[in-house]
């Protein structure tokens, strides 16, 4: 028997997460329409290859095999989304087929010992609701409520946690302002009015969803980072650094927690006009009390005032990017830290989770009482099939369980995590870099769509099995 130097909690719960529009597939069947992603693959240039979700993994037939592989590796918990556009098709009536796939999905799950995790909102907004304005149109926070109580009309019998949105950073800023993510604008006004109207949104949903079932968890995922300036002697270094934290991590975690923008970031874009959206009461609605918060964390940031190799604004399309689109950023610059890349050219920044989980639960989760989950952390590597049909991907094993190590830190320090999902079960259609990008610790052939458990999921159904992370030399990968 292996011997384990590091055990998690009793409660602990590990997962692995998915999004529809990545693993699904049956892009126009049983009366699914277009989404924003469905659109803006089209659009020439916008996509690596031309690579769209129609097909994808194919999970929308093959999700009873997916369910079994994961209880094969022992998945406790699998964070998956609903697709709006397949739920409530342009936005429209409820589609009566597409709520059966999920009750259908959510079936499989429990029958399997598997905890239904929901999100719902990972990117797919209707295209009809996008041709109405999308998340810059006031109105779409009201149909988002909407959209999650019927999605809880079918599923909320057997579905006890319920996440709004994730990465609402992504969906407004690098899809209203950046243009590297559907539906492809590039205004900095619409970016702060998507943002604000996903919060809204957020918390029309949340106060609906409780008055429907207050026994529910409910909660949000915000991909976060952590900013250091290279020098914190400079000032205009330190400056960087807080605009960065202002626009990825506060201008959301505030008002959810604590039912205000904060004083700095208004300034910081007070002549884009984020003030012209906030109506009264607004506040006050999004910030609705929460049972979870998810954070996604992949690396961190290095940044300065002063040039560097990759300027903030100078970003290659990507799936989830910390380098800033935001006007207000402008002049700040992303340093290298000499660490190791991921396939992404993401440096490998384990203690970076540590500091990150800290911080939240300091300021935020634990005077609110709220919960704490990783409910994204992964990484992108040239992963090749070997000649028995095996998969190595030593890197990949090795920054899973640095990560969890790290985890394991911020619990040591006192943060109560509930739980980490991997990202992701499987290889996927990674949005703006099309099939490019594997982050799955199970391969997926898309000719074939074969699935290969990789090396790195055998290690992480054997943590999941002891409960444990491996002694160092022990990793079975």
């Amino acid at each position: 028997m292996t011997s384990h130097a590091r055990s998690f909690p009793p409660e602990f719960l590990f997962g692995a997460a998915t999004a529809a529009y990545q693993i699904e597939g049956a892009a126009h069947e049983d009366g699914r329409t277009d989404s924003i992603w469905d659109a803006f693959s089209r659009v020439p240039g916008a996509v690596i290859n031309a690579d769209n979700g129609d097909v994808a993994c194919d999970h929308y037939h093959r999700y009873p095999g997916d369910v079994a592989l994961m209880k094969d590796l022992g998945l406790q918990t699998y964070r998956f989304s609903t697709s709006w556009a397949r739920v409530r098709p342009d936005g429209g009536p409820v589609n009566p087929k597409g709520v059966d796939f999920y009750s259908r999905l959510v079936d499989e799950l429990l029958g399997a010992g598997i905890k239904p995790w929901l999100t719902l909102y990972h990117w797919d907004l209707p295209q009809a609701l996008e041709e109405q304005g999308g998340w810059t149109n006031r109105d779409t926070a009201a149909r988002f409520r909407d959209y999650a109580l019927t999605v809880h009309d079918t599923l909320g019998d057997r579905v006890s946690v319920w996440t709004t949105l994730n990465e609402p950073w992504c969906s407004s800023f690098l899809s209203y302002t950046g243009g590297a993510h559907a539906p492809g604008r590039q205004s900095p006004r619409d970016g702060l009015a998507a943002a604000h109207h996903l919060l809204l949104g957020h918390g029309l949903a949340v106060e609906a969803l409780r008055e429907r079932d207050p026994k529910l968890e409910l909660g949000i995922t915000l991909n976060l980072t952590v900013a250091k300036p290279v020098d914190p002697a400079h000032a205009g270094d330190v400056d960087a650094a807080r605009r960065i934290d202002g626009q990825f991590n506060r201008i959301f975690l505030d008002p959810i927690f604590r039912g205000s923008y904060p004083e700095d970031v208004l300034q910081d874009v007070a002549e884009y006009g984020l003030t012209d959206f906030i109506h009264e009461g607004d506040l006050a609605q999004i910030n609705q009390p929460i049972d979870t918060l998810g954070v996604n964390y992949y690396h961190g940031d290095l940044v300065s005032d002063r040039p560097a190799e990759h300027p903030l604004l100078a970003q290659a399309p990507t799936s989830r990017p910390t380098r800033s689109p935001f006007p207000a950023a402008d002049g700040v610059f992303d340093h290298p830290q000499g660490l190791p890349l991921t396939a992404m050219e993401w440096e490998v920044q384990p203690d970076g989770l540590r500091e990150l989980l800290v911080r939240v639960n300091t300021e935020y989760a634990a005077p609110t009482g709220t919960s704490v989950y990783v409910t994204e952390n992964g990484a992108a590597f040239d992963d090749v099939v070997a000649a028995d049909g095996s998969v190595p991907d030593a890197r990949r094993t090795e920054f899973l369980t640095d990560h969890l190590g790290a985890i394991l830190d911020a619990i040591d320090e006192g943060v109560d995590v509930k739980g980490y999902f991997y990202w992701s079960l499987m290889d996927n259609y990674e949005w703006a870099w099309g099939y490019e990008k594997r982050f799955g610790i199970v391969r997926v052939d898309y000719a074939t769509q074969e699935r290969i458990v990789k090396d790195s999921g055998r290690a992480y159904a054997e943590i999941i099995r002891n409960r444990a992370l491996p002694r160092a030399g022990s990793r079975a990968n």
